[in-house]
């Protein structure tokens, strides 16, 4: 191994290991105006933030992170153009068929949050495949957003609830937090520390919205493809400056 090798591996001196996000979100955002900056088409954009998100899933493995969460598909997205929503569906599925056997390998776990019954069925069976074969696995936690939306997920967990209550089986006074976050896409998985945002928009785009109550925001003017392990570093550097006081003095 190389000494340059070895620093992009090894956790950066400057960062405190105990003072690290458990749990890392990101908002993968500029895919397209990448592309556009190359010359490119849009779907090569998109093509090279799948290696920019394999690069910092590997990243939180070596640096001692527990869990990462990506945005790659909300439910607004099945607005943009049908060749493009192709592309990405098509993209999803060869990504999981070709990575698959590395996550296994590495002893990722992998999970899918959000309305999946509405994706692709051959999709959805790629996706159903790589959560049992990774559901043993106890390296880091890998959760990708898919058909996701957060007012959505909400709208589902208070359905459900509603219809437990109808049922007989819960009464609204037993209706708590913990209640609610189990019928969340997300159940099970802690909420996240950092999120990070990528191409300088400064909004949550329906994203985590009951998950972010209290995790820390860093927004880079990077686009995604660009985002690599010196953006990350920086991003970290930031969260360790910040004091993190949920509602106490």
């Amino acid at each position: 191994m190389t000494a340059q090798q070895t620093k992009l591996q090894d956790l950066p001196t400057d960062l405190k290991r105990e003072l690290l996000p458990q749990h890392v979100a990101v908002i993968m955002d500029g895919n397209g105006r990448w592309a556009k900056r190359q010359g490119l088409p849009r779907i090569m954009g998109h093509k090279r933030g799948v290696d920019a998100l394999k690069d910092l899933l590997r990243c939180c493995q070596d640096w001692g992170i527990q869990a990462l969460t990506a945005y790659a598909f909300s439910t607004e997205n099945w607005k943009r153009p049908q060749e493009e929503v192709d592309f990405l569906m098509t993209l999803f599925q060869r990504v999981l068929r070709q990575e698959l056997r590395e996550m296994v390998e590495e002893n990722v776990q992998i999970k899918f949050v959000g309305n999946l019954q509405a994706l692709p069925r051959s999709l959805q069976q790629e996706i159903s495949r790589s959560m049992e074969e990774t559901k043993d696995n106890r390296g880091i936690r890998f959760s990708v957003a898919t058909n996701y939306g957060g007012r959505q997920e909400i709208l589902q967990a208070c359905q459900a609830i509603a219809k437990q209550v109808q049922q007989g089986l819960l009464q609204p006074d037993e209706i708590n937090e913990q209640v609610f976050e189990s019928h969340l896409y997300t159940a099970g998985i802690t909420d996240p520390d950092l999120l990070i945002r990528t191409s300088g928009e400064m909004r949550l785009s329906n994203f985590l919205l009951w998950q972010m109550a209290y995790g820390e925001i860093y927004i880079t003017d990077a686009l995604w493809p660009d985002f690599d392990r010196a953006e990350f570093h920086r991003a970290l550097c930031a969260y360790q400056q910040r004091e993190r006081r949920f509602g106490k003095v």
